[in-house]
């Protein structure tokens, strides 16, 4: 059994991590995810799924499964890093930690399908906007969150949704894929301020 790092409540610095979706829960929303770009998309031989690092690429992967399976089509997958291409790059505490990018398909002229672990507000999906134009000019970019947490400080909506959640800012969602060797779950973390 993998590892769950989110179970109850951590009394350190009084945070509460509370689970808001389980295994089941994101497989479900991965189908139904998968259905809809089946059903948006009149073919997907021109298509191609770029997760944003990290878990934007496993549930890219993930996707691409579920559609083979539907459709008897391999999708081609690439990742984004899209660090340096962040507008926080020189004001934030922690820098990000690079990671490479892989994007094999030729972006001119594709579907380009971003996908990403959750939707706050909208910058990160504006930093691989601009790094995917600099690849070439697709003919369409849609956007798959599993996780909208809402929030919004730029107009981007995402096309495909797994999960809206209202949050608050002094929230946190953290998304745990398999993949990263911790049990799936999305858990939703508070930290109360009173707390020292």
């Amino acid at each position: 059994m993998k590892p769950s790092l989110f179970e109850g409540r951590l009394f350190f610095g009084q945070i509460m991590k509370k689970e808001l979706l389980n295994k089941k829960d994101i497989d479900r929303a991965v189908s139904r995810i998968a259905h809809e770009i089946i059903e948006k998309n009149k073919s997907l031989e021109d298509a191609c799924l770029i997760g944003i690092q990290s878990g934007g690429i496993h549930l890219a992967r993930r996707i691409a499964a579920k559609i083979k399976d539907v459709e008897g089509v391999e999708l081609q997958i690439g990742s984004l890093d899209i660090s340096f291409y962040r507008d926080d790059v020189g004001i934030r505490k922690q820098q990000p930690v690079v990671k490479s990018s892989d994007i094999t398909c030729e972006v001119s002229g594709m579907k380009i399908i971003l996908v990403d672990d959750v939707l706050f507000t909208g910058r990160s999906i504006r930093a691989a906007m601009d790094a995917i134009m600099d690849l070439g000019r697709p003919a369409i970019i849609q956007l798959v969150v599993l996780i909208d947490r809402g929030h919004r400080e730029l107009p981007i909506r995402a096309d495909y949704v797994g999960k809206n959640i209202p949050t608050s800012l002094n929230e946190k969602v953290d998304v745990c894929l398999a993949e990263d060797s911790i049990e799936d779950g999305v858990f939703i973390t508070q930290i109360d301020q009173g707390a020292i």
